[in-house]
């Protein structure tokens, strides 16, 4: 399975994908897509859309996976963060693509174990978990962070699945 993680932001939207093979989570790319500041919001989420479309389509993923909106003490950064991450959802759900929501502290214990850990520990444990020699950017890091919890939270809810299934049926 082929997981897209997002980190959308009205500037800047991090990606990040990795692939699923029987529970070994594979590196295959990331980055950080972006819109000039000076522009305004609607021709900036445009083309972060436009940019994120092109990365759906020549990356092919088999799900989505983003983390929710966290409280911000500033209503307009919470509300510029709301924009853009509706934005990356109508994208997907135009590519007709599955879309799973993670809180950030769920993100932060799935991968560090720990769900206070701090930023710098996240980042660390990503370069870790999938083998990269050096940190993208903080944004692709939160994208890879959020699709290393789909990886590792899915596969262990399937694996539990089947048997209570078989039991039941006997």
């Amino acid at each position: 399975m082929r997981i897209l993680g997002l980190d959308p932001g009205s500037r800047f939207c991090g990606y990040g994908v990795i692939d699923d093979e029987a529970g070994t989570l594979r590196y295959v790319e990331c980055g950080v897509l972006s819109a000039p500041e000076g522009n305004p919001m609607e021709a900036r989420l445009g083309e972060i859309a436009r940019g994120l479309r092109e990365v759906i389509e020549e990356l092919a993923p088999h799900v989505v996976a983003v983390e929710d909106v966290f409280l911000h003490q500033n209503a307009r950064s919470a509300l510029a963060l709301a924009q853009a991450r509706g934005m990356a959802l109508a994208v997907v759900g135009l590519c007709k693509l599955r879309v799973a929501s993670y809180p950030p502290a769920v993100v932060k214990k799935a991968v560090t174990g720990a769900g206070a850990a701090d930023k710098g520990q996240v980042a660390r444990m990503v370069q870790a978990l999938i083998g990269l020699r050096t940190l993208p950017r903080a944004d692709a890091t939160d994208a890879l962070a959020v699709a290393i919890t789909h990886g590792r939270t899915t596969a262990p809810r399937v694996a539990k699945l089947v048997p209570a299934v078989r039991l039941a049926r006997r």
